[in-house]
């Protein structure tokens, strides 16, 4: 039976060369020009990743970077190619409403790299929104290393912890607990409106446990607060044209929960990749399946850490082969 399925994957973080405007985007004070995750990983260690590799991996990392990748030199299976996003940012929204056919019209705003980075009338919004009498932070920040920094403090003030980074966002930290989960989400979704109208990307609620210093972990239960694209995606054409969407991970979140119809969350890549093993073997023909597996980027990435990143690419490699089994004639997987 044909069942006319697509399925189109993104793989977070997961690059193969720099566009030509990277030297204009930062993180710290280094510039991205020359950035190409899966080539300098490729040869800082061995990689192997027969399946990705097969559908044309190395094939596309040649393509958009010059670079022959260590390890990645299979003949090409699939349909590959590489494209340069037109976005004027290198943030989650920018990327994702691209891939799903819509390039962003504006210019984002971004904080200063300064103390305090947000505007009087933000943090203000903040504070009347959390009934508090300021917050801490103010700054750019990581997100492990702030709450390191001002957990302390917010467990003794019960101020919310405000960061934001290189991309167009708004970062609220808060315990679980002691500040509570739905007060924090309640927070983030009040203040997002505001933040949008200044075309500010996503406000996201980050919270975490512990009760000391070095005790302090991020849960799982993040939420993304994203400003709405401004035209209709391939979720919402996808929709309209009456078929079923599954969104995988936080699909939801980027696109507003616009034209999805069943959503599909976890507290880990594992939880997601099992979704799309289930979806692979389950998902209605002429359904359209999109995925998005952060922890390349939020547990490795940010980090710098290769070797755990180079696992995590293997891992998926092998999760990526379990599906590929699970297609049949008439279906479309896209790996990006």
């Amino acid at each position: 039976m044909t069942r006319n399925r697509a399925f189109l994957i993104v793989m977070d973080s997961v690059g193969i060369g720099g566009a030509p405007d990277a030297g204009q985007f930062f993180n710290n004070d280094t510039p991205d020009t020359g950035a190409n995750t899966v080539g300098h990983i490729a040869q800082a260690q061995t990689l192997h990743l027969p399946n990705l590799d097969r559908l044309g991996l190395g094939a596309a990392i040649r393509l958009a970077s010059g670079l022959d990748a260590p390890g990645l030199t299979a003949a090409a299976e699939g349909l590959w190619g590489g494209a340069t996003e037109i976005s004027p940012g290198k943030d989650t929204p920018s990327g994702h409403w691209e891939i799903a056919g819509v390039p962003v019209p504006w210019e984002w705003t971004f904080f200063p790299k300064t103390v305090p980075a947000f505007p009087d009338a933000v943090t203000a919004r903040i504070c009347e929104l959390a009934g508090t009498q300021g917050i801490l932070g103010n700054c750019h920040a990581s997100g492990t290393q702030v709450i390191e920094d001002f957990g302390a403090e917010h467990l003794r003030t019960g101020w919310p912890i405000c960061y934001t980074s290189v991309d167009s966002v708004l970062q609220i930290a808060a315990h679980q607990d002691h500040f509570g989960l739905d007060r924090l989400i309640a927070l983030c979704e009040g203040l997002a409106p505001m933040l949008h109208q200044m075309r500010v990307g996503r406000v996201i609620a980050r919270p975490f446990l512990g009760e000391r210093p070095g005790e302090f972990s991020r849960t799982p239960n993040r939420r993304d607060f994203a400003i709405a694209p401004p035209a209709d995606t391939i979720l919402d054409i996808a929709a309209g044209a009456g078929r079923v969407t599954h969104a995988v991970g936080k699909i939801g979140d980027i696109f507003s929960h616009r034209g999805i119809t069943h959503l599909h969350k976890g507290k880990s890549d594992a939880d997601l990749a099992d979704h799309l093993l289930r979806l692979g073997r389950e998902a209605e023909p002429g359904s359209l399946t999109f995925a998005n597996f952060v922890e390349f980027d939020t547990n490795f990435g940010h980090r710098r850490d290769i070797p755990g990143y180079a696992a995590q690419l293997e891992w998926f490699d092998s999760v990526a082969g379990q599906f590929m089994n699970l297609l049949g004639p008439g279906d479309l997987a896209i790996f990006t």
